[in-house]
């Protein structure tokens, strides 16, 4: 069978539906930050001060992680090998995110929780295999 007609597995169509579903309530919290409404979404005063002191180059890794998980479910639903270096790159993005929240900002009190580090490393996870999934569809020629 020519890899351009392989028909793509079911899990791909989930997988792909349930990554955008998931990456765009990300980008959605991305993009109430950037455009300073988390007032309006109840925050609390030092969370909004938290956020919104993200130094430059912390929102772009923000950004990069964001994006590219919306970008690479994109390619997955479309059958893209892209889908990969999306992955990839929101990767990249994710680390330089962790390693601003992990190492250089101070984190106010109400956000140090056991279940905030548990949801920071669910997105390491989900990251993570997205990529590796992505990766394998592509080498089984799923991805043209």
């Amino acid at each position: 069978m020519n890899e351009l007609t392989r028909s793509a597995p079911w899990h791909l169509w989930v997988v792909g539906g349930l990554s955008l579903l998931w990456n765009l309530v990300g980008a959605a919290s991305y993009t109430m930050t950037e455009l300073g409404k988390l007032e309006e979404m109840g925050f609390p005063a030092d969370q909004i001060a938290y956020f919104y002191g993200f130094p430059a180059w912390a929102v772009a890794f923000w950004a990069l992680g964001v994006w590219g998980c919306v970008l690479g479910s994109l390619m997955l639903l479309l059958r893209r090998q892209w889908a990969v270096w999306a992955f990839a790159l929101s990767i990249i993005g994710l680390a330089g995110t962790t390693f601003y929240e992990w190492g250089v900002a101070d984190i106010p009190d109400s956000m140090r929780s056991t279940g905030n580090n548990i949801f920071a490393l669910v997105i390491w996870a989900i990251t993570f295999s997205l990529y590796l999934y992505a990766r394998r569809m592509a080498m089984k020629s799923f991805l043209r």
